[in-house]
């Protein structure tokens, strides 16, 4: 099959764009990354990330220029960083420019050790973008695509959830190296899962059983194993919409 022209792809991007913005400005969502500091987040050094050298530092996580910057502090060992909040129903919204290489993360109701439904950014070869993982829950997940050698390469895998970008569109859909936008919403205990990438739901998923508390705090990771102390994982513009009202 032919490739979308460059000018089809950026009408597509534009069209996604818009329709995600629109989306977003009419729910509520609230800041809970100022852009400033860490705070409302802590770092977490009891997940099995966190083990290189007997290091017990949860990995090196800082903000720089409005971005939290998350990497290995020494090969292999990196953790997670997670809110002081604890979330039950609820939709976050975040924007990642990360190297393509790391292993990262968005946790969903996460404990303290990591445990927590993930909506996976293994973004490197072999991985994919907001496919869903049990995360320290037994492994389990469903995904719908994979990346090949480069993040402008994917394969689609054969999942109940058909993926609604073609492979050969994906260059003009993701744009590595600028920001793009992840979003992900769980509700109701076993959970409900849906995912997004730029505004297009990627993935829909749904538990069969009740495996953690009704609810748990927010996390972002960086992978333990290897040597990423020169790759990087950046997030900015986190956003939470809490589902059940102010006091879920």
């Amino acid at each position: 099959m032919k490739t979308l022209p460059r000018f089809a792809g950026s009408l597509l991007l534009a069209a996604l764009g818009l329709s995600a913005a629109a989306q977003l400005s009419a729910q509520e969502f609230t800041s809970i990354f100022d852009g400033q500091s860490l705070k409302g987040w802590h770092v977490s050094a009891k997940t099995g990330h966190s083990r290189a050298s007997g290091n017990q530092t949860g990995g090196k996580w800082v903000v720089e220029n409005g971005t939290l910057v998350g990497t290995q502090d020494i090969p292999g060992n990196g953790g997670i960083i997670v809110t002081d909040e604890a979330f039950g129903n609820f939709e976050v919204v975040l924007e990642m420019n990360n190297d393509f290489g790391p292993d990262s993360g968005l946790f969903l109701r996460s404990t303290e050790d990591g445990k927590a439904y993930q909506a996976m950014i293994d973004y490197h070869s072999g991985g994919n973008l907001m496919g869903v993982y049990g995360e320290g829950l037994g492994g389990f997940g469903s995904s719908n695509f994979n990346f090949v050698d480069s993040p402008d390469k994917i394969v689609v895998r054969p999942n109940k959830v058909p993926l609604p970008v073609l492979a050969e569109s994906w260059p003009f859909f993701w744009r590595h190296g600028q920001w793009n936008e992840l979003r992900a919403r769980i509700e109701h205990n076993p959970p409900h899962i849906t995912t997004w990438i730029n505004g297009v739901r990627i993935m829909d998923w749904t538990d069969t059983e009740k495996r953690l508390p009704d609810k748990g705090g927010i996390a972002l990771q960086v992978h333990g194993g290897g040597d990423l102390t020169k790759q990087f994982v950046r997030y900015r513009n986190i956003r939470v919409q809490r589902l059940d009202g102010a006091t879920q």
